[in-house]
């Protein structure tokens, strides 16, 4: 699924940045860097926290019939969804932190990162119900759909 959501936020960010680079005139991705990091991460949030209070799913989450909800199966309040998208940064925030540390470059950047994602990752191991950690603190959780029958609607009809 993450590939997938991936995928999606490629666009998203590709689309932003084109916005990005229109309105600001930069013609390298060097210029303006944390303006365009800032910004990047205010869109990709706001994609995010949208469809997370649109209906509790994303595009790619509709895909696997997954839906975020709140502790008590509610619709997530703003808040827990802002709250919930800055926490989901943990997957990748760590190995950035160790390889900025260590000054890594190139392939060398992955090692940190991967090691971190999979520590992230492991938590649901931990955690009753195999949630995520950053589900678990913002206080929201995955729940799965069951899967839509056609027969069913089609005998109705």
């Amino acid at each position: 699924m993450m590939i997938y959501e991936a995928a999606l936020v490629f666009g998203v960010i590709f689309f932003a940045s084109f916005i990005f680079d229109v309105s600001t005139q930069s013609k390298s991705a060097l210029t303006l860097r944390l303006a365009r990091e800032a910004f990047l991460f205010f869109v990709i949030g706001s994609y995010f926290v949208f469809f997370w209070r649109r209906g509790g799913q994303t595009l790619a989450m509709q895909t696997w019939r997954i839906k975020l909800v709140n502790d008590d199966f509610s619709t997530v309040p703003l808040v827990k969804a802002i709250v919930r998208y800055c926490l989901a940064w943990m997957w990748f925030l760590p190995g950035f932190i160790v390889a900025y540390q260590l000054n890594l470059k190139n392939a060398q950047l992955a090692i940190p990162i991967v090691i971190g994602f999979c520590a992230w990752a492991a938590t649901a191991l931990f955690i009753k119900d195999g949630q995520f950690l950053h589900d678990k603190l913002a206080k929201t959780r995955l729940i799965e759909l069951p899967k839509f029958d056609k027969r069913i609607e089609q005998d109705q009809i």
